[in-house]
């Protein structure tokens, strides 16, 4: 809430500099808003981005540091007596964090500096029932650790508040010293509003290039507990937390391409057929229900697509198809996961497809017509012919969005990974349980784990590996559609 009540007194300040910018630039003019260099409104645009420009900024960097900060402060502090031989400091940490919100919630603030032993004792039971939950009893080190973090939290906060109110004030008093009727205020508006977009894009680009690096360094750390030749060229998946693991790649790999070719065989014909359909045979009418009746399924949440594979389509495979053929027992397999996700991705290709179809120019369908093509043939060799490029770049798209799907997988394929040793007739079967990379990641990083070890870090070398697939797919299709669209237009 304070958070809050911090915005709310930036933007009621911005406000109020609009007012007042925009009085002093009339005043300054003598009423006529003809003498003005800029249009009122633009002096009163001024005051108010100068007062949230560099207050939200600089709220935005205290909110990134200042937690970052305190850990370290916090974590220099534990002595490692604190820090079991079956534990780590970042664990010891999450603990700390746990016991510092809890105590917030409770309002102990005013707890005992001196450590109490029934306080303690007692402390792990008030605390899960406000819902914080500990794996362990608080040691006396524990606790010291989270009242510091609570001190220098409220500290730091409070400086929060002095500094951005300080920025907002100074913003303000700035700006309205410097307007009057000859200041450029439409200039350092667009000015100002351009820096605004410039930051805009520099946030989505330095947020990727945030969790490429994340992901390389701890990829890092991986491969220096284990030897990428294994990771990479391995046929066997069985994580084991003891140390005797093996963590190859190749079957969590087979599973992801294997249900994302299911998939696509679905959703590809379906999608493009339909596309065809609603764009070159379909009347207004049924367009107009048509397409956002298909659009729809890209609405729903995949978790309600992994219960219609588990509860329905699972066991429909199973009874109808996988037992009569002799091909598997369980309703959980490659053919359940990707129908569903098939059927989830035919709103991509389909919606992707019939715009581009659609911006085909007419002409060519003309010239077809005119030189004694029907319709069918014009759409075979003409229309399909010039959206090609754009078509492929959907499929290719709908392709790296099956890649990263999880929760479909995870009740419709279940968790087990591929086994290189069965043979081959087992690894094509689609009526065989498979997982994905996506999957894996999940349960790796699911519990109290050690990020230390290499059962846990694999989940990130597991990312990087499906990103720099993904990246590719896309990368591929933007290049498709950019070098061969040219030449239709």
């Amino acid at each position: 809430m304070p958070l809050l009540w911090l915005i709310l007194i930036v933007l009621a300040l911005a406000a109020v500099g609009y007012v007042a910018g925009r009085s002093r630039a009339m005043a300054s003019a003598g009423g006529n808003s003809r003498a003005l260099h800029s249009l009122p409104g633009y002096y009163g645009y001024n005051v108010a981005l100068t007062v949230l420009t560099p207050a939200f900024g600089l709220l935005a960097l205290w909110l990134l540091i200042q937690p970052v900060w305190i850990d370290m402060r916090v974590s220099a502090l534990l002595p490692d007596s604190a820090i079991a031989d079956s534990s780590t400091r970042d664990l010891v940490m999450s603990d700390v964090r746990r016991v510092a919100e809890g105590l917030q919630i409770l309002g102990a603030e005013g707890a005992p500096d001196v450590v109490d032993t029934s306080f303690l004792e007692g402390l792990r039971d008030r605390l899960g029932n406000v819902g914080v939950a500990l794996g362990s009893e608080i040691d006396a080190a524990v606790y010291r650790a989270a009242l510091s973090y609570q001190d220098m939290t409220r500290v730091g906060t409070g400086l929060m508040w002095a500094a951005v109110l300080l920025a907002a004030v100074g913003g303000f008093a700035l700006s309205y010293m410097v307007t009057n009727k000859d200041f450029r205020a439409r200039n350092t508006v667009e000015r100002g509003i351009l820096i605004v977009l410039i930051g805009a894009a520099s946030i989505a680009i330095l947020t990727t290039l945030g969790i490429v690096l994340s992901m390389l360094f701890e990829t890092r750390n991986f491969f220096a507990d284990y030897p990428w030749q294994e990771f990479f060229f391995g046929t066997n998946w069985a994580p084991d937390f003891r140390g005797n693991s093996e963590l190859a790649i190749l079957p969590l790999l087979w599973g992801t391409l294997y249900i994302s070719l299911v998939a696509l065989i679905v959703a590809v014909p379906i999608g493009l057929f339909a596309a065809i359909y609603l764009s070159e045979y379909a009347s207004n009418r049924v367009r107009a229900v048509a397409k956002p009746a298909i659009e729809i399924l890209a609405g729903i949440p995949t978790i309600v697509y992994g219960l219609f594979a588990l509860i329905t389509i699972g066991p429909m495979l199973r009874d109808y198809f996988a037992l009569p053929l002799g091909l598997g027992e369980s309703s959980s397999s490659v053919a359940t996961a990707g129908l569903v996700m098939g059927i989830m991705l035919i709103p991509f290709v389909s919606s992707l497809s019939d715009d581009i179809i659609n911006s085909v120019p007419q002409s060519l369908r003309d010239g077809s017509y005119g030189l004694g093509a029907t319709q069918s043939e014009t759409i075979r060799q003409v229309v399909m012919p010039a959206a090609l490029p754009g078509i492929v770049g959907a499929i290719l798209l709908a392709a790296s969005r099956a890649i990263g799907e999880t929760m479909i997988v995870v009740l419709g394929a279940g968790a087990a990974a591929a086994q290189f040793n069965r043979g081959l007739g087992e690894l094509v079967n689609p009526f065989e349980a498979m997982t994905t990379v996506t999957v894996k990641i999940v349960s790796q990083l699911t519990g109290d784990t050690d990020f230390a070890s290499p059962e846990t870090l694999v989940a990130f070398a597991l990312g990087l590996t499906l990103f720099v697939i993904t990246l590719g797919l896309n990368v591929l299709a933007l290049w498709i559609v950019r070098r061969y669209r040219e030449q239709y237009e």
